[in-house]
């Protein structure tokens, strides 16, 4: 149904051609409305009748003075302002904001929580990570299942360390500096037992000039056995078949079964040291030779890399020749470890990674031999460096043949037993 009038009304046209004029509408009265109260936030008073309360709308003022309500709304959003003015008039204060939901106070002991457990796995991760890099470093090179005829097992764990003079990766100027020579080929240039045990470590340098029986053996390499050889000098076990007839050499002539070994070379010794940045070093008396380059005043003082190789492989300064020089190698030894197994070294990776990697590539271990072992190795050493062990030679009666050593075999027997048995060790070496 159409209700628009038929005359043309507004939007519909008609048909004169010029354009209608003005309609006057009546006029609709619409009923009074209630007078309304103030909104909350739109002033008071007088501040609110002069315009100046916030949200002032002068539409609305008018209105209600007239008592015509115009219908328009103030365009006022609760607690939000209207106008440029910010507080009530005439130094009314500001009209109240309701506020959402506070922000709640930080939890700090759950993020203290958070953050330790954060901060746990990183060096778990950290640890782990680098555990796996220096385990697959380590040359687990010797086959000590290899060994024939071996020893019953002790309470201790023991380990026979050699220093060889292997120049292997060495250059012609680094052989010259470090006063090696350029011979072929490595011999032993130290050797000790390190006894790891409960009742105090214990660390005994044999002299590799030691009067000794060089036992029957299976070749590691060729499989072919050979006959004991008496009368030899303890180094040339290793020269004839390397480190698995030298640890067979050790057991049948000392009685004592060996764990683990571990050899490291002149380069890998000197990188260590450099690696760590010197190590320091109390030096009784001071000495030269010109052989080993060792220039040394007594005192404090710390020693690089050059320096170290020189004071443990000197021997033609002293009176005492190779056993004054294995204490020398005893005591470095010591100071060594006792400066790397500490968290300024282990804790930190710009310290820890340059150590490992110093001496890793050069240091050959056992097959068996696993990085928490050689850790417990560095930290038995450590241990004897800070009094809790014991650093002795091995027992001499006297001379043997050919400038060798010959052992005090009772006082030897009496060493091997009580290492074996976990006891505090008694036994006292002359010389």
């Amino acid at each position: 149904m159409n209700d628009w009038p038929e005359d043309g009304g507004y939007g519909r046209g008609n048909a004169n051609s010029q354009p209608e004029g003005p309609r006057r509408m009546s006029h609709v009265q619409r009923q009074q409305a209630p007078q309304q109260q103030p909104r909350y936030g739109q002033g008071q008073g007088q501040g609110h009748a002069q315009g100046q309360g916030q949200g002032y709308n002068p539409n609305y003022t008018q209105a209600r003075n007239e008592g015509y309500d115009s219908g328009y709304s103030t365009g006022q959003v609760y607690g939000g302002p209207q106008g440029g003015a910010q507080g009530g008039g005439n130094g009314a204060p500001p009209p109240y904001t309701p506020q959402g939901p506070g922000r709640p106070a930080p939890d700090w002991r759950k993020r203290a929580k958070v953050g330790s457990i954060v901060l746990v796995v990183g060096v778990l991760a950290w640890g782990i990570g680098t555990y796996a890099w220096a385990s697959s470093q380590m040359r687990n090179e010797v086959d000590l299942s290899k060994v024939i005829e071996r020893p019953e097992e002790g309470d201790c764990t023991t380990y026979l360390i050699v220093g060889s003079d292997s120049r292997e990766g060495m250059s012609a100027e680094e052989k010259k500096k470090l006063h090696t020579g350029s011979a072929e080929g490595k011999r032993t240039d130290s050797m000790m037992i390190l006894a790891a045990c409960s009742s105090g470590n214990t660390m005994v340098s044999l002299p590799r000039d030691s009067w000794v029986t060089i036992p029957n053996f299976v070749g590691s390499e060729s499989g072919k056995a050979y006959p004991a050889r008496g009368g030899s000098k303890l180094n040339a076990a290793y020269a004839m078949d390397g480190p698995e007839l030298l640890v067979r050499t050790v057991e049948f002539n000392t009685g004592l079964r060996i764990d683990h070994y571990a050899e490291i070379g002149f380069a890998g010794f000197a990188n260590i040291v450099d690696a760590l940045g010197g190590v320091e070093l109390n030096i009784d008396k001071g000495f030269k030779d010109k052989k080993s380059g060792a220039d040394f005043q007594a005192g404090e003082q710390t020693l690089n890399g050059e320096q170290a190789l020189a004071f443990v492989r000197t021997r033609y300064a002293f009176a005492d020749s190779d056993l004054q020089r294995t204490k020398n190698q005893q005591k470095f030894l010591s100071a060594l470890a006792n400066q790397a197994a500490t968290p300024g070294t282990i804790l930190n990776p710009f310290a820890l990674y340059p150590t490992l990697g110093a001496g890793l590539d050069t240091l050959i271990v056992d097959k068996d031999m696993s990085l928490y072992d050689l850790g417990k190795m560095f930290f038995a050493m450590k241990g004897i460096n800070s009094g809790d062990g014991k650093s002795m030679n091995i027992p001499i009666a006297g001379s043997a043949p050919q400038n060798s050593l010959k052992w005090d075999m009772p006082k030897v027997k009496q060493l091997v037993q009580q290492i074996k048995n976990d006891e505090k060790v008694t036994v006292t070496s002359n010389r």
